[in-house]
């Protein structure tokens, strides 16, 4: 089989031959035109500024006519341009198109000078005669495939036609090419990839890459807050700077380390900008990072189901009846977390003013409140798998009130070498709560867990 042959006309030629039928684009199996204006208007920038344009892929039968196999939408937008009175619409980018623009001098003779033109809301028929000649000089390059028939025709739509276009997440991201690279290191931390739910589906479409330019719009740019990530991207690409994506890559260096998988279904594209967005806030308050950590347990399990804000709804219907992305939904969204989390934070500054939890822990263990600061990461990591592996999610014994005396049991096993999975796998399923005196919840579990050791529970 012979290799394509390669042929380039100027453009008003392949138009001309488009519209008497020598190059059709009307094989049975091409789809029809799907452009929008903005497309329309970016191809027509690129003839304008002699950019480049992909080789149009024909079929050629053997009476020599010739079939558009790839490259319909872009002949027909061309002609729209061209024939059809199509105008340039208002928002296109790079509306100023330089060109020489020529004229005469007194002597007769020909000269050339630099000018713009704004091509905004102008048809073809208004563009100067310089621009004018330029779009029908333009080269468009074709590649030809000879000898076809109509399945040949049809076998080649096929297989140029065989990809994906762009959805709107990832076309916006072509907008934000400043930080384009940042962003990309930020998605391929190990927050993203192990302490979030998304899909595989929603990676490859960027949403987590939509999930980075919400959060740095929501934490640094809420004043000027966009819904459409094509605006977001492009406001973004102008006005954010580097400190703001490292301060984010940061945050999420702190969460990868607090961050279990009770949680991680927090973490979705929908509402991921949003916690996100809490946390940067939670880091003003200059408390342990566990604390926060601890709140989204406590949210996940008892606030979200039961805690109603200002209008008398739950988180989660908040969104009802607008966008998640809009505005207002945002704001009531942290509004209602915002409370929410300095109720609880006060709550535990008020626990620890009453005695701390390390004094708390020391006086019931009989050990150094140093020793238990030095080792604290290792008791909370413990606890959190202990759970994990033994307490169903939604069980009270999970609560943040019942916290101290759960790492009071962790602490006491490590100080006796004694392995508490089973035990606390049996007492979880015969209790559903806790005493509010951690002091007497804490004697009362290890009472049962030393019972269970004895063969007596």
């Amino acid at each position: 089989m012979a290799r394509p042959r390669k042929q380039t006309y100027t453009l008003e030629m392949y138009l001309k031959k488009n519209k008497k039928g020598d190059i059709d684009n009307n094989a049975d199996v091409q789809r029809n035109f799907v452009w929008n204006k903005e497309q329309i208007n970016e191809l027509v920038v690129t003839v304008l500024t002699d950019d480049y344009i992909p080789p149009i892929i024909l079929g050629e039968e053997e009476d020599s006519k010739l079939h558009i196999v790839d490259g319909g939408c872009r002949t027909a937008a061309l002609r729209k341009f061209r024939e059809m009175n199509y105008k340039i619409t208002s928002v296109v980018e790079n509306a100023l198109i330089p060109y020489k623009k020529r004229h005469v001098d007194e002597d007769g003779n020909i000269l050339y000078e630099d000018a713009v033109f704004d091509i905004r809301n102008k048809t073809f028929e208004k563009l100067p005669v310089e621009l004018q000649e330029k779009f029908d000089e333009y080269q468009i390059e074709t590649v030809i495939h000879e000898c076809c028939d109509g399945p040949g025709i049809s076998k080649y739509i096929k297989r140029y036609n065989n990809h994906v276009a762009m959805n709107p997440d990832q076309r916006a991201f072509t907008y934000i090419d400043r930080f384009a690279s940042r962003i990309r290191k930020i998605v391929d931390s190990s927050f993203f990839v192990e302490c979030s739910s998304y899909t595989e589906k929603e990676r490859t479409k960027g949403a987590v890459e939509r999930v980075v330019v919400e959060t740095i719009m929501c934490t640094n740019h809420f004043d000027h807050w966009k819904t459409q990530p094509k605006a977001a991207c492009k406001y973004l690409n102008e006005r954010a700077s580097e400190e703001e994506f490292g301060r984010l890559a940061d945050y999420l260096r702190r969460l990868e380390k607090i961050v279990t998988d009770d949680m991680r279904e927090i973490f979705n594209k929908k509402d991921s900008f949003i916690f996100l967005t809490l946390f940067d806030k939670f880091a003003r308050y200059k408390t342990e990072d566990i604390r926060f950590a601890q709140f989204l347990r406590e949210f996940q399990l008892n606030l979200r189901g039961v805690r109603r804000n200002e209008k008398g709804l739950l988180f989660d219907e908040i969104d009802r009846e607008l966008s998640t992305k809009d505005r207002q939904v945002i704001t009531d969204k942290l509004a209602m977390l915002e409370a929410l989390l300095a109720e609880f934070l006060h709550t535990g500054r008020e626990r620890e003013q009453a005695g701390g939890l390390v004094a708390f822990l020391a006086e019931n263990l009989g050990i150094d409140s140093g020793e238990i600061c030095e080792d604290m990461d290792l008791y909370n990591e413990s606890l959190n798998v202990l759970l994990d592996d033994t307490v169903k999610i939604g069980s009270k014994l999970r609560s943040a009130g019942n916290r101290p005396s759960l790492l009071a049991m962790m602490i006491y096993s490590y100080k006796e070498d004694k392995d508490l999975d089973d035990w606390m796998a049996v007492y979880a399923g015969k209790h559903t709560g806790y005493l509010v005196d951690q002091k007497k919840n804490f004697l009362q579990m290890r009472a049962d867990f030393e019972r269970f050791l004895a063969g007596e529970g």
